[in-house]
């Protein structure tokens, strides 16, 4: 079996508040796009997960998410069965694209396909929780309200007539060093108007934010510079994805996003454009475990 594992930026993030567990509550309006991973499947006799990658800079054992999927399928229903996965990885690490979270969801469901396993997808999803926040949204793609730690999803139908220029710098981000640093200087959401409610009211993308920037930007100040950058070059809208490092700008314009990304590129930016997804395009890619 093989089948595509999308990435998705944050149209706006939202911290409401740290929770007594230490993960913290958020707003934010998740979209997948048409930039993938290729994973493949295949059973094999010997009782054991064997996972192989071609990024060198990701674990391919049992750190991986993947791996972490795969061994927690076979504990919870105890199967006996091998399988072997291999990854095409084309979604950049570190970068805030959830590239590593979409692999899960993808995984959850194409071993309940492989394995025959008799389980609804709600209970995966209440698997996958423990495995990373930003998993459940997988299992449903195109564009989706996220709640709680972003792993209450709502679903929303929203146009996406529009394209993305995303920028992709050379170094990647540790959300767990954004977070604390978050913490430390006690920033917070509550009494503010949410800036996403207020965009699923009125679709005016400008007034979108990503409240992790004020630290991000404070970490690497050279993120802010490409926002004004794409911002300068037309972008309706430009911010970083979850915590970083990726940084995109929304266009409307076609001839303005290709010229934007010949400008960028000519300043040394590594660009590239992709598009969203709407649900419907996120499962025709994957039919093969849509009805899972």
């Amino acid at each position: 079996m093989e089948i595509k594992s999308f990435a998705k930026i944050n149209l706006g993030l939202e911290i409401v508040r740290r929770l007594e567990n230490g993960y913290h509550e958020i707003r934010t309006i998740f979209q997948s796009i048409d930039l993938y991973d290729r994973l493949k499947f295949n059973e094999i006799d010997e009782e054991k997960i064997i996972l192989i990658g071609n990024e060198r800079s990701i674990p391919w054992d049992s750190r991986n998410l993947i791996y972490k999927t795969a061994q927690l399928l076979k504990d919870h229903f105890s199967i006996k069965k091998g399988i072997k996965i291999e990854v095409e990885k084309n979604i950049p690490p570190g970068k805030g694209l959830g590239g590593g979270s979409s692999n899960s969801a993808m995984t959850f469901l194409a071993l309940k396909k492989i394995w025959n396993l008799s389980v609804k997808k709600s209970e995966l999803i209440n698997l996958a929780k423990n495995l990373g926040a930003d998993i459940p949204y997988f299992f449903y793609g195109g564009t989706a309200l996220g709640l709680g730690r972003g792993d209450e999803i709502r679903i929303l139908d929203y146009e996406t007539s529009y394209d993305i220029l995303l920028i992709l710098p050379d170094f990647s981000i540790s959300t767990k060093e954004v977070y604390n640093k978050w913490d430390e200087l006690i920033l917070t959401s509550k009494n503010k108007e949410s800036k996403i409610y207020s965009f699923l009211r009125n679709k005016d993308f400008g007034s979108l934010k990503n409240e992790l920037e004020e630290v991000v930007f404070e970490l690497y100040p050279q993120l802010e510079d490409i926002k004004r950058e794409l911002l300068k070059e037309g972008a309706v809208t430009a911010m970083i994805s979850g915590s970083g490092s990726s940084v995109f700008g929304i266009y409307f314009d076609k001839e303005k996003i290709k010229r934007a990304k010949r400008n960028l590129e000519n300043k040394g930016f590594s660009c590239i454009i992709v598009s969203p997804l709407s649900r419907e395009e996120y499962w025709i890619e994957n039919k093969i475990i849509a009805g899972v």
